[in-house]
């Protein structure tokens, strides 16, 4: 493949030069894309990202260094997210999956005890008013970045590890 770069200092320029033409590709990593494809594209539909990854850049929660609790803390929540959604437990069904015989689902909300505790004394049901809250993994992905969201991500390696991506979570025990 054989390319001209086009070489501009500031990015709101390299954005206006690619919109308006100036150049046939613009490369960033696929959630900037996105936004920028949301939020400056005339018409968000005209323009594709490609599917291709050409670096990594993981996204992630962030704490201030120091606070240990509120670190563990997050991380749990993110780790029961990616667990409740790979066990079928959403914000439309996390009530009935209360009666669930599964004792991994019974952990993970709290009707077995345990993990409130180990993070510093929390409610037990820690993991369910999250979930009931703003949904598992895959519901927040899909509303914040996926395809119910203006930045119409495909999950791609954020899929589960086993639908194909790299998304798992350590048990909850």
């Amino acid at each position: 493949m054989q390319f001209k770069p086009v070489v501009i200092e500031k990015l709101d320029e390299v954005e206006a030069a690619f919109f308006a033409g100036r150049c046939d590709v613009y490369t960033s990593y696929s959630a900037g894309l996105a936004s920028i494809r949301a939020t400056r594209a005339g018409n968000p539909d005209d323009y594709v990202i490609l599917p291709e990854r050409i670096s990594k850049e993981p996204i992630a929660a962030a704490v201030r260094q120091g606070d240990d609790e509120w670190y563990d803390i997050s991380r749990w929540v993110v780790f029961a997210m990616i667990e409740a959604e790979e066990k079928g437990i959403s914000s439309q069904n996390v009530d009935e999956m209360l009666k669930s015989p599964d004792p991994d689902v019974k952990r993970i909300l709290g009707v077995t005890p345990g993990n409130g505790k180990a993070l510093g004394g929390l409610d037990e049901k820690w993991a369910y008013n999250a979930v009931k809250q703003v949904g598992n993994y895959g519901e927040i992905y899909d509303r914040n970045l996926g395809k119910g969201s203006p930045l119409k991500l495909d999950r791609g390696l954020n899929e589960l590890w086993t639908k194909g991506g790299l998304i798992y979570s350590p048990p909850l025990r």
